[in-house]
């Protein structure tokens, strides 16, 4: 595949230094959140075996970190974590989180773990209305909690939950107070999709200024955002401008809410557009996409990028004109990269040069009028099937795709309450 230079297609302003934040580290170390954050998504409950075959397929495509679910939550996830984590992935750290908790630890500890994200919020806001603590309490749980699980061995990192409604003198205060307790690695968490990039910039700057003045306090950090503004992915790229060094994602955008940054955009953005190395075999991330969906049991949008079955889908006959000639016409990678082929739509939208095309392909001489009947008459055919399509059998899909996502109904709940009490 010619590159963008060689074919003379186009200039790319990508690699114009200027347009390169200063700060943009040369590697970063990609945290994958898809089997704690991602498995909190609306209905999904993975099994320990499912849990197991993903994990190792992230390990396999250079993960840096797995996240691999949440001991405390339950003897069932307890279980899942130290499977994995006896499973003996090669290259990444296995992580379980704990909420700063002694007994959360423990159930690390007893996980076999080798690293612990130690989260409890920031914000005033949480304070006052989830944890009912002063900062004074927060911070001194804060110490005693990561001092605790240093004593055990373990790599600890410090979330700080709602970092980006979080007083900035606070926040640094609780990163300080972690570092100085003994954590490896802090994180700006934007839990609840709240900042636009500019936003994320300037706390990344803030944070780094009055932390790394002080060589002590010259932590990695990280960075986890929320999509519910739709700016988890652009939210992420931006802190990685100033310098985060490990990004956290989900594959496939999955996770609380509206999803977290996905993980095929963010490793793609990364290495196509800013020329960063993420040390993930992009080849296999298509692979890696269709196992989770298959395992989560929760669909892709056709339109998603990178792994959506549109993605590489041409469907327009200028599209498809411009791709017959030159692969990179139509597309800004080659679908090889991503472990994908191109694909083109035959439909309304069809030209007469790819049906000349199919057709030389096919071993069949048509003249021009009857390649042209022949266009025609595949436009025709798809308006007269989009004609027949009944919004009726449509709205009855979209409520199987509902039912997909299972969980326990109110009435359920009720049912367990009124057996117990």
């Amino acid at each position: 595949m010619e590159t963008l230079e060689k074919a003379g297609l186009a200039v790319n302003y990508n690699k114009v230094p200027s347009t390169k934040a200063k700060s943009l580290p040369e590697n970063v170390f990609i945290w994958d959140e898809t089997l704690r954050d991602g498995e909190q998504t609306p209905g999904v409950a993975l099994t320990i075996d499912e849990k197991i075959e993903i994990a190792k397929m992230l390990d396999e495509i250079g993960t840096a970190i797995v996240a691999v679910g949440f001991p405390a939550v339950g003897e069932t996830e307890q279980k899942a974590v130290t499977a994995i984590a006896r499973e003996g992935l090669s290259n990444a750290s296995v992580a379980a989180p704990a909420r700063a908790v002694i007994q959360d630890l423990d159930a690390c500890i007893q996980a076999d773990v080798d690293e612990v994200p130690i989260f409890i919020a920031t914000s005033d806001f949480r304070l006052k209305y989830q944890l009912r603590m002063t900062r004074e309490e927060v911070l001194n749980r804060l110490t005693q909690c990561i001092q605790y699980g240093k004593e055990h061995g373990l790599v600890i990192d410090y979330i700080a939950e709602d970092s980006t409604r979080s007083d900035m003198e606070f926040l640094c205060k609780a990163y300080q107070t972690a570092i100085d307790a003994g954590a490896d690695k802090i994180c700006i968490a934007d839990t609840v999709g709240f900042v636009r990039p500019e936003v994320m910039r300037y706390l990344v700057r803030e944070v780094k200024s009055r932390l790394w003045t002080k060589s002590k306090y010259k932590v990695p950090i990280a960075v986890h955002c929320h999509d519910d503004f739709g700016l988890a992915t652009a939210n992420t790229l931006a802190a990685v401008e100033e310098g985060i060094t490990y990004p956290q994602v989900c594959v496939n955008a999955y996770g609380e809410r509206a999803g977290n940054a996905a993980f095929e955009e963010i490793v793609m953005a990364l290495e196509e557009l800013y020329g960063v190395n993420t040390g993930i075999q992009t080849e296999k991330l298509y692979q890696l996409s269709r196992l989770v969906e298959k395992n989560f049991v929760i669909p892709l949008p056709l339109h998603k990028a990178i792994s959506g079955d549109n993605a590489f889908t041409h469907s327009s006959g200028i599209h498809s004109h411009g791709q017959l000639t030159h692969s990179m016409t139509y597309e800004p990678i080659s679908p090889s990269k991503v472990g994908r082929r191109r694909e083109f739509h035959l439909g309304k939208f069809v030209g007469r040069h790819f049906v000349e095309y199919l057709l030389k392909m096919g071993g069949v001489r048509a003249t021009p009028e009857q390649a042209r009947e022949i266009t025609d008459r595949v436009k025709k055919t798809h308006e007269d099937k989009k004609k027949l399509q009944s919004r009726v059998a449509f709205e009855k899909i979209k409520d199987e795709l509902r039912g997909l996502r299972t969980g326990v109904s109110e009435r359920e709940f009720w049912e367990i309450v009124f057996e117990v009490v």
